[in-house]
């Protein structure tokens, strides 16, 4: 069905309502001309008079009468539905579908959403734990979870975690055979836990900086793994260094499991953002996981 016969058809029932053309087309707010314009025309569409008009009053032929009950029930569903879809903007409800890295995933939006689905029971979300780059309009997810550097320029962010920092670590039982790097050059003499990268397939380069100087490293060993907090367990287990997330290994660090070294090469970075294609249209559900997500620390 073309629009113009939706206009029509619903110009049509507001003359029957109100049994005048007059107060029809102020109800719509056309002139009147245009109205008797707009009945004419679905009228000779459908060959057949849907009204009469006399100087006092206008009525439904029995074509018209019949038009309208079978219009009627069908616009009155279209509206129920039409209202149930507008209290999305008004009540927090409905399905939320987010991607996220796995330790964003269980550091900061868990807790988040653990008090959200317990407040607001008619909230429902999906999470898809992935750490590539995933398209989220592509993949038709609200939103995504990702470190700040890796964000599309297109795409509205919303910080939601303090700034990040990585760290270089192995155990006690690999330094005790194998000295301590002093410099990002000294890696090549270790064995390093690589990652291979979801997104593009090829293996991290550990990122270092220091004094403004950026370094990216290409390390080598016997171990490469995709996930990083298998990475983390192979370095508990002596297979070598690892480069992560400081909030991965904070706890073995402060157990002496872990060692840190190359500290002074690893400065703070953009922290997590939550990112999303537009402001548009956003549900209550949505607008409300924003405002629970969004960090307000210095």
């Amino acid at each position: 069905m073309r629009r113009e016969e939706l206009v029509d058809l619903n110009a049509f029932l507001a003359v029957a309502d109100e049994q005048s053309f007059t107060r029809a087309a102020a109800k719509l707010g056309v002139s009147q001309s245009a109205l008797s314009h707009t009945i004419r025309r679905l009228e000779t569409h459908l060959g057949v008079r849907l009204l009469t008009r006399t100087t006092r009053r206008v009525s439904a032929t029995e074509a018209g009468q019949s038009l309208i009950d079978t219009l009627r029930p069908a616009l009155d569903e279209i509206g129920q539905k039409l209202a149930a879809i507008g209290e999305f903007r008004e009540k927090p409800a409905g399905t939320i579908r987010l991607t996220t890295s796995r330790h964003a995933g269980q550091a900061i939006l868990w807790p988040v959403l653990e008090r959200l689905m317990r407040d607001y029971p008619d909230i429902k979300v999906e999470v898809s734990i992935d750490s590539g780059l995933t398209d989220i309009v592509v993949e038709r997810f609200d939103a995504g979870i990702r470190l700040g550097e890796q964000l599309a320029k297109d795409m509205i962010a919303v910080r939601i975690s303090p700034e990040q920092r990585m760290a270089v670590v192995g155990s006690p039982a690999y330094f005790a055979n194998h000295p301590r790097p002093m410099t990002p050059q000294d890696l090549a003499q270790h064995q390093c836990i690589n990652l291979r990268l979801r997104s593009a397939g090829g293996l991290y380069a550990w990122e270092l900086e220091k004094d403004g100087r950026e370094i990216r490293v290409r390390v080598d060993g016997q171990f490469i793994v995709n996930d990083s907090h298998m990475a983390v367990d192979a370095a508990l287990g002596g297979v070598g260094l690892a480069c992560t997330l400081e909030d991965n290994v904070q706890a073995h660090l402060g157990t002496g499991a872990l060692v840190r070294v190359l500290e002074d090469w690893c400065p703070p970075f953009p922290g997590y953002h939550l990112y999303y294609p537009s402001r548009r249209q956003q549900s209550a559900a949505f607008a409300l996981l924003v405002e629970a997500l969004r960090y307000r620390g210095q």
